[in-house]
């Protein structure tokens, strides 16, 4: 099968793979996108994980918004999960071509999914605590990381003196059995308190449990997001 060349920027797809013309640009609506694997991103034209990826539709009062979970009907965009992505795709006017004219981009949209993953993260938080999986307090935050926590938890604003001893601790129990703890320390002392609906949250663990797992898929996504 003939390749399409570098010159076009598309790292050397099938031509037969290569999305043409506006209806390519979109999917065929929520249920065929959660089936799919992969997509074209409006903002580099490449076709990419959707999993790196966010979903974008023409809500019924013909405003372009974010959906986060791939559920909301219509046909749906992609762009890459990043700031810098989504404002090239709204600078290359790219979902007024993909929604054919029938979309407009608020000037605030960047912010709406900002505000919707953070949203997300903190809800996947509260989950697992109510699920009994995490733990707050630098003494009981200690036990849990010798007792199987997956992950370690800081404010970003906490004091780099207990930040750097759990620390410690948590990679010499990491080795010593041989996984690694995945650390986050991307959420204020407020952000936490709000989340797990409690005061001064400075430092906190989550056991290993689906619904750690999600907290920490979602606070990534999050700081991808931010860091591009």
């Amino acid at each position: 099968m003939q390749q399409a060349g570098d010159q076009d920027g598309r790292h050397d797809l099938p031509t037969d793979d290569l999305p043409v013309g506006g209806a390519e640009e979109t999917d065929a609506g929520p249920a065929a996108a959660r089936r799919e694997l992969s997509r074209l991103c409006l903002a580099s034209r490449t076709v990419r994980p959707v999993d790196e990826m966010l979903r974008f539709v023409v809500a019924p009062d013909g405003q372009v918004v974010p959906d986060l979970a791939a559920k909301l009907p219509g046909r749906g965009a992609w762009v890459g999960a990043t700031r810098s992505e989504l404002a090239l795709a709204v600078k290359k006017k790219a979902f007024g071509r993909a929604f054919r004219g029938k979309g407009r981009v608020d000037p605030g949209l960047a912010d709406l999914v900002d505000a919707l993953l953070e949203k997300d993260v903190f809800s996947a938080l509260s989950f697992a605590n109510k699920a009994g999986r995490l733990v707050t307090g630098t003494t009981k935050v200690a036990e849990a990381l010798q007792g199987g926590a997956a992950i370690l938890v800081h404010a970003s604003d906490a004091a780099r003196d207990g930040v750097a001893k759990l620390d410690a601790l948590a990679r010499r129990v990491g080795e010593a059995e041989g996984k690694k703890i995945a650390f986050v320390n991307s959420l204020s002392g407020v952000q936490l308190d709000l989340a797990l609906g409690r005061a001064n949250v400075v430092h906190a663990a989550l056991l290993a449990h689906p619904t750690s797992a999600g907290f920490l898929a979602r606070v990534r996504r999050l700081e991808s997001w931010r860091a591009g």
